[in-house]
């Protein structure tokens, strides 16, 4: 791995979150985000002197405004690029490390949220993925291609078609306007084919000009 992490035991156990929903990261995926709001400025400031980590996690329902219920999985990512805005902002680029389950919250000082972070059930993203393939990229092409056609976008296809599955795949997954809950599912998958199903499924349901009332349930 790029940010240098080869077992979850090098993780660091505590870690600041930053709840954003619709905001995927995935292990290897490079995600940019604007920071603007005070306390996660702060964050940054406190994570860029230290070891330069902090966790994606998305809300579920509960909580209140300021400090809603996280999500029980969510995604480690490093700071691997930062600049500083004339207006105070920071512009970051984080790179997904492990996902994790999200355990005890701590009570902290701090502006911004910390927990403890279980990486253990996933962390085979630490290691190479010794090149996953799919058997048949070609149905996952099909819906990608009807999806493009409905949404009148285009792709490089023979880049498309030559990407490594889980480069294409899970950028792909990041970057597709999916509701907040299939962006979760997607997450969540155990495996490249697992998430490369649920994306034929949201690339076919979006191509068939379904409405929000029939979206696919995703579990």
């Amino acid at each position: 791995m790029p940010t240098g992490y080869r077992k979850a035991t090098d993780l660091p156990q505590v870690i600041p979150v930053f709840p954003l929903d619709g905001a995927l990261l995935l292990p290897g995926g490079q995600l940019p985000l604007n920071i603007f709001e005070p306390r996660y400025l702060n964050m940054i400031d406190d994570a860029m002197a230290s070891d330069r980590v902090i966790g994606m996690v998305q809300t579920r329902e509960g909580g209140d405004r300021l400090r809603p219920h996280l999500a029980p999985v969510g995604c480690l990512g490093k700071i691997t690029a930062f600049a500083e805005t004339g207006d105070g902002r920071y512009m970051i680029t984080l790179t997904g490390v492990c996902r994790f389950t999200v355990g005890d919250e701590l009570p902290v000082q701090t502006p911004y949220r910390q927990v403890r972070a279980n990486y253990a059930p996933y962390d085979g993203d630490l290691r190479p993925q010794d090149g996953e393939t799919l058997a048949d990229r070609q149905p996952f092409l099909t819906a990608l291609k009807h999806y493009l056609d409905h949404r009148g976008l285009e792709i490089d296809w023979e880049s498309a078609q030559a990407a490594p599955p889980d480069a294409l795949i899970n950028s792909l997954a990041m970057a597709l306007p999916f509701e907040a809950a299939e962006k979760q599912v997607l997450l969540e998958a155990a495996s490249l084919t697992e998430r490369r199903d649920v994306l034929i499924t949201l690339l076919e349901f979006d191509a068939a000009g379904g409405d929000d009332d029939d979206r696919p349930r995703l579990q």
